[in-house]
């Protein structure tokens, strides 16, 4: 077995470790062999060949090391250990953060006009209705004993407007004490 003929073994165990890594999960350490293999591989090319073929050994090590890093992250996933540390997909809608029942509560809100209990800068509490909510303002700072409008419900979270006092008549089932 000729010098050379080491040299590319060394570089082919190189791959192999690296594929070894996807499957083993040593946390590492057959990535690093694989580079030392890849490397001393790649060394002695240069120096039991001429130049030529080294530099040939070295562009094919370096475009097919890219390539072959794509096809281990795509294998990875589908490995046990890829399956245990990936994220699972949910499986249906009603899993959603939209459809969670305490934020449908919330849902009814829009259109509401309530009372600032608490200084809104710009989060804070508001009532609707006798119910203390948690809200935000547009971004302006509303004091406390405002009247203000619930405009939008995004994200759990009741976005409320400054309103002029209303007048009782314009409020439906107002009941304010």
């Amino acid at each position: 077995m000729t010098n050379l003929s080491i040299a590319y073994i060394l570089i082919v165990l190189g791959f192999v470790f690296l594929l070894l890594e996807v499957f083993l999960t040593t946390g590492g350490l057959l990535i690093v062999l694989a580079v030392v293999c890849d490397l001393v591989g790649v060394v002695m090319v240069f120096y039991f060949g001429d130049s030529f073929r080294g530099f040939i050994t070295l562009a094919v090590v370096t475009l097919t090391m890219p390539l072959f890093a794509g096809f281990m992250f795509y294998i990875w996933p589908r490995t046990p250990m890829g399956r245990r540390l990936m994220l699972r997909r949910q499986k249906a809608a009603e899993d959603t953060i939209a459809a969670m029942p305490e934020l449908s509560d919330l849902e009814r809100m829009r259109g509401r006009i309530g009372k600032a209990v608490s200084p809104l800068r710009p989060s804070g509490v508001v009532e609707f209705d006798g119910k203390r909510i948690d809200s935000i303002s547009e971004g302006f700072f509303v004091d406390a004993d405002t009247w203000v409008k619930c405009i939008d419900v995004r994200a759990g979270k009741v976005l409320v407007r400054p309103i002029d006092e209303p007048r009782l008549s314009d409020l439906e089932n107002a009941d304010f004490t």
